[in-house]
């Protein structure tokens, strides 16, 4: 199983935003936690990273700081206390046009409905990565893609292409820590037995399921492959199975015009009613409003400089060359 292609296409069901912001002179700000998943790209000057627990850690062009699942953190331009860093504020103007001190590229996955996937939620709250920008040239072009792509300003399919960035960012970012972290904790990835029984949920959501059809394919006993089930995926196999159906279905209404019916067959439901009834007992409103719903991004430090930067070009420079 792809356990990144799944944790990528869970995070879809929330709103993509990515952001341009200088600092210049004594600068610092402290990031809210939130519901969703964030990134920040040094892509010029120094600074510091700053959390709750731990020492500050020194950040150079082309780092990266991941939130997995959206902790609270902070940066500064010197080592410091998180307590001691202002909140950061949304600001209605724009970036300079000039260079600045220091300057982040910055973007998130908001889920305002929806559930963090758990292999995200059981990573450390912050991760940093230096990337191998040599030996894999495809992030740096993603980074100046996504770059220009939010200095570009609103346009014609903004929002496809926005995602479609962050999800090829975030899933080179997570292979390269997974490939520079082999001895950290990380989470259980791959169950054989658990696995052959998520790959049919993943690929036929559509298929009236059962715990004994499962346990069969597993070649376990169904109390034995309930309690494995779970304690791999941490949800019985049935909720389990009623979340991806849930989550498919998200993601059907926020990329597709397909009708109500259409996707609730696809996605395992007999009717539009009973899907739409499942639908507002796990998100809390309805199919209709849900891909209706121009959900706003959040106020968050990640997110500041709300106008964009129309004439910047980001260029991440090798570790310890300085623009």
């Amino acid at each position: 199983m792809d356990v990144l292609g799944e944790v990528i296409g869970g995070l879809r069901v929330g709103r993509a935003e990515a952001r341009l912001v200088k600092e210049s002179g004594p600068w610092g700000m402290r990031y809210a936690a939130f519901a969703g998943s964030g990134f920040h790209i040094l892509v010029r000057g120094e600074g510091w990273l700053i959390t709750a627990a731990g020492r500050p850690r020194e950040l150079k062009p082309g780092d990266v700081v991941m939130t997995p699942s959206g902790a609270g953190h902070g940066l500064s331009h010197v080592p410091c206390q998180l307590e001691s860093l202002p909140p950061a504020v949304m600001s209605a103007e724009p970036p300079g046009a000039g260079p600045a001190d220091a300057e982040f590229l910055c973007g998130a996955y908001w889920l305002r409905y929806g559930q963090l996937p758990r292999y995200l939620s059981q990573l450390p709250e912050v991760i940093v990565v230096s990337p191998e920008y040599q030996r894999y040239p495809q992030l740096g072009s993603l980074v100046g893609l996504l770059g220009r792509d939010v200095s570009a300003g609103p346009q014609l399919g903004a929002g496809v292409t926005r995602s479609a960035l962050l999800d090829l960012f975030l899933a080179h970012v997570l292979r390269q820590w997974l490939e520079q972290n082999r001895d950290a904790d990380q989470p259980e990835i791959y169950d054989q037995v658990v696995g052959a029984a998520l790959r049919e949920i993943h690929a036929s959501p559509d298929r009236s399921w059962t715990v004994q059809q499962l346990s069969q394919m597993a070649g376990l006993s169904r109390t034995a492959f309930t309690k494995r089930f779970t304690a791999v995926v941490g949800k019985p196999p049935m909720a389990y199975l009623t979340c991806w159906r849930l989550a498919r279905g998200a993601q059907m209404l926020r990329e597709t015009s397909a009708p109500l019916a259409v996707i609730a067959r696809r996605v395992g439901y007999s009717t539009e009613f009973a899907f739409g009834g499942a639908f507002r007992r796990e998100y809390g409103i309805s199919p209709g409003r849900f891909r209706q719903l121009d959900v706003p991004a959040p106020v968050s430090a990640s997110l500041r400089n709300s106008a964009l930067q129309t004439k910047a070009e980001i260029t991440v420079k090798p570790k310890g060359k300085q623009p």
